[in-house]
């Protein structure tokens, strides 16, 4: 599966999931590393950086902008392998 339809169904899972956030795509091109989207809800965020597979090579900068938004709020990279688990944890994070 190519990244973009994962994350085009993550997106979708996310929405059905979680039916009052906002989930935006981030443009790539603006700062290298950073997660691909953003979860908004209520007084929290969250950023998910996207992956093809628990393989998928990671972007210079991508680990530390992960890394450094989970100290602030939530964030995780997600791929097929992991997906349920995320979005296990995003609800309880939204919901909690």
């Amino acid at each position: 599966m190519l990244e973009r339809d994962f994350q085009a169904k993550l997106i979708k899972e996310i929405k059905e999931r979680l039916d009052d956030v906002i989930v935006m795509k981030n443009d790539a091109n603006y700062i290298q590393g950073i997660p691909d989207l953003i979860v908004l809800g209520k007084d929290r965020w969250a950023a998910l950086e996207v992956k093809k597979s628990d393989k998928a090579h990671h972007q210079p900068n991508q680990d530390w902008y992960v890394e450094r938004m989970n100290s602030m709020s939530f964030a995780r990279f997600v791929c097929p392998e992991n997906k349920l688990e995320v979005l296990d944890e995003l609800h309880r994070f939204f919901t909690g």
